[in-house]
C-alpha cells in the first residue's frame, strides 16, 4: 500500500481515517497562513482565541471565523 502525505495530520499515523485527517490538515493549513490586517495592511494578524483575531502592530481586534478571518 502506498503511503501518502497528510501534511500536519500525518502525526496521527494509522488512526482516525483519511477523510478526517484531510480535514484537519486543511484547517491547520488555513490557520497557519499569514493574514493581513485591514487597518494597517501588514501581515501581523494572530489568533487570540476561537473567532477572535488581533493585529500585533496596531492592536485592532477582529471577530471572525474560528480558523480564518
Amino acid at each position: 500500500m502506498a503511503k501518502t502525505k497528510q501534511g500536519s495530520a500525518s502525526r496521527f499515523g494509522a488512526r482516525y481515517g483519511a477523510s478526517l485527517k484531510k480535514k484537519v490538515a486543511e484547517i491547520e493549513r488555513v490557520l497557519r497562513t499569514k493574514k493581513k490586517c485591514p487597518e494597517c495592511r501588514k501581515f501581523t494578524i494572530k489568533r487570540v482565541s476561537s473567532g477572535i483575531w488581533e493585529c500585533r502592530n496596531c492592536s485592532m481586534k477582529i471577530a471572525g471565523n474560528a480558523y480564518n478571518i
